[in-house]
């Protein structure tokens, strides 16, 4: 089973190797990052010619939001979440993004998201549930972000809802479904016997 309830008090201090854990995810989602971007810009300049270059960034803005989800599903400790985040923008920015340190804000930003959700549960719940609703508040946080940041308010209301449900189906498939679905798989396999989640599946 992939949930775990805490019947047990729980030790919320991090261990060295869900210290390396982390370290190790956010620098493989870190590249990931690093290739999503330069896939949208890809995708925005295809769609322009036909009045789709908007579509780029949102459909892949889950992407950004995976280590979050993924690292806190698996470990299942407070903070996990956020520092996965940022941890994983700053090392995008490292590797050359195109937009420099202000990625870091946006991790930190969109991190908050997936922690919220987490510590709504006090960090006992990790299921379908809580992995939507990090996606969703992931989606929520980050849009306003985007709307204060990137001039989302000049846009019609109807493309405002349009780039709000692309990129909430991207956040649910990237950040829950995709991250929920390889973690366990890779606790089915025992290699993650290590960590909370690995311990749910024994």
């Amino acid at each position: 089973m992939a949930q775990s309830k805490g019947a047990e008090k729980k030790d919320y201090g991090w261990k060295l190797q869900e210290i390396v854990f982390v370290a190790m995810s956010c620098i493989v989602l870190g590249v990931v990052y690093l290739a999503a971007v330069y896939l949208s810009a890809f995708i925005n300049t295809a769609g322009t010619p036909v009045g789709l270059g908007f579509l780029g960034n949102e459909l892949l803005f889950g992407v950004w939001f995976m280590a979050s989800t993924f690292a806190a599903y698996i470990i299942q400790k407070p903070g996990v979440a956020l520092v996965s985040e940022i941890l994983a923008a700053l090392i995008e920015v490292l590797l050359g993004n195109m937009y420099g340190p202000m990625v870091i804000v946006t991790g930190l930003v969109q991190g908050i998201g997936s922690e919220i959700a987490f510590a709504a549960f006090r960090y006992r719940r990790f299921d379908w549930t809580t992995m939507t609703l990090a996606a969703f508040l992931c989606c929520v946080i980050s849009f306003v972000w985007s709307f204060v940041r990137s001039g989302y308010g000049e846009l019609a209301f109807g493309l405002l809802v349009l780039f709000f449900v692309i990129r909430l189906v991207s956040s649910v498939v990237f950040c829950d479904v995709i991250c929920k679905v390889v973690a366990d798989r890779l606790a089915g396999t025992g290699l993650l016997k290590g960590y909370a989640l690995g311990r749910s599946h024994e």
